[in-house]
């Protein structure tokens, strides 16, 4: 079927595969170094607990099979030994069935992990990776031409991405419709970056021009790149400058990264390449997927079409098509939740986070494409107390304990020597220094309590014997 094979795309083809392989990587580090402390045998969300109030239909794992810490490390593990190998050209080196498994492979080791990872992978760009990583295995290597079929659906996930995330904007908060959204979200986004002071104290004619081209682009180039060549490769282009500008004002995981490899699909060099024949069985399996992922659309373009429009939902458990869309609201106001321990009960001592704001003097760091699961959920926890009910009082007995794998998730521990007596959670108000400000002071934040979080937690005294 000389329809089916797009031999012109071999170029966007390599592009979002090795670029797919390191997001991959990234997202199985991710959870190998943060899980045990996250969702372990003694963890804040134990997956034992997890598993066993839910079925294998709801959240079909590896897992269900076995569980334990190693065997979960080992699963982790395996990924980014995988992914990196992929990453340097494993899957072209072997048969076109051995790509096929190994691309299966990374999707099934990173769904377990997702569907046992509970609210600390409740984020949309972890099913944006399993659609993207299901796609990848009916892409083929170097042996056969890139699959037409799949490249379209790549754009239709493409599309539902960026558009999705336009249209939930134009639905959602007035400040999107009047351009003034950006008067905020670079000081309240959920964890800022190292340019993002500068980034909000822009001209606010700057930050209105920075809405309007993001409603551009979003609504805008998806369409394009149903356009005939060179105009889709221009769209895709449109999309990644609009992908870096974000990476440049905050950290969001791997959220633009993998928008950016899903736009790099469409390039194409407008020469072909030549293939042998694609064989029979793989174009079947392709086809055969891509008319799965046809009839799965159905929930997600309805969704994408409706006034009530939802964002990041998965519409089934194995995350194969999806529904995007990020920022309806947002947040005018920053508060932090800042864990304190006491030795004493008098004099506090602040656990810094490595990703979040805590000192005003510490400028933020640049973290995307890694995600520190920890510090998204405090932002959370800061806007309502509901997304914290089932693991921040678990978190504070840990600091209390001096909990080793806690605390690797964090910055510091301000108690190296024992651990706190009493522990509490506080919130503050924060907001970037002015320029004056931080000419006299160094700091890049400014902060006022605003009151107590979470009650103080003791110690048991152990008392004379």
């Amino acid at each position: 079927m000389r329809w089916f094979d797009a031999p012109a795309y071999w170029l966007g083809r390599l592009l979002f595969q090795r670029a797919l392989a390191g997001l991959y990587l990234i997202g199985f580090l991710a959870a190998a170094r943060q899980c045990k402390a996250l969702i372990g045998e003694h963890g804040l969300l134990p997956v034992p607990r997890y598993l066993a109030r839910t079925t294998a239909r709801e959240a079909p794992t590896l897992f269900r099979l076995h569980y334990t810490d190693r065997f979960f490390a080992a699963v982790a593990w395996t990924g980014v030994l995988l992914a990196a190998a992929v990453a340097a050209g494993l899957a072209d080196l072997v048969p076109l069935w051995g790509a096929l498994l190994i691309w299966l492979a990374l999707w099934a080791l990173y769904l377990s992990i997702v569907n046992v990872g509970q609210t600390w992978y409740s984020f949309g760009w972890e099913s944006l990776l399993l659609e993207t990583g299901a796609l990848a295995v009916f892409l083929g290597n170097a042996h056969t031409a890139p699959p037409w079929p799949v490249l379209l659906l790549i754009r239709w996930l493409l599309f539902r991405v960026e558009v999705g995330a336009g249209l939930i904007k134009l639905r959602g908060d007035q400040c999107w419709r009047d351009l003034t959204c950006l008067y905020y979200h670079h000081e309240t986004q959920p964890m800022p970056g190292p340019f993002s002071w500068w980034f909000h104290r822009l001209p606010r004619p700057l930050h209105r021009a920075e809405a309007a081209a993001n409603h551009v682009v979003q609504l805008g180039a998806p369409v394009a790149l149903l356009l005939p060549q060179p105009g889709a490769t221009v769209a895709a282009g449109l999309i990644v400058v609009t992908q870096l500008w974000l990476v440049l004002s905050g950290n969001f995981a791997w959220l633009n990264w993998l928008t950016i490899t899903l736009a790099l699909s469409a390039v194409s060099t407008g020469s072909n390449r030549a293939y042998p024949p694609t064989p029979t069985w793989f174009q079947v399996c392709a086809l055969a997927y891509t008319a799965l992922v046809l009839v799965l659309s159905y929930r997600p373009a309805r969704n994408l079409l409706s006034h009530r429009q939802a964002m990041n939902r998965s519409f089934d458990s194995f995350h194969l098509v999806n529904t995007y869309g990020a920022f309806g609201s947002v947040t005018r106001l920053r508060h932090e939740v800042v864990l304190e321990g006491s030795a004493d009960g008098h004099t506090w001592l602040a656990y810094e986070f490595k990703g979040k704001p805590g000192d005003p003097r510490r400028r933020p760091r640049q973290w995307a494409p890694y995600h520190l699961r920890l510090d998204w959920l405090m932002w959370f926890a800061a806007i309502n107390p509901a997304y914290a009910r089932s693991w921040l009082t678990p978190l504070l007995r840990k600091l209390l304990a001096g909990d080793r794998d806690t605390l690797r998730l964090l910055r510091g521990n301000p108690f190296p020597d024992q651990p706190p007596v009493h522990v509490r959670a506080t919130l503050y108000r924060y907001r970037f220094t002015t320029h004056d400000e931080r000419r006299t002071t160094g700091a890049w934040w400014h902060r006022e309590p605003v009151g107590s979080y979470h009650r103080p937690l003791s110690r048991p005294s152990s008392g004379p014997r």
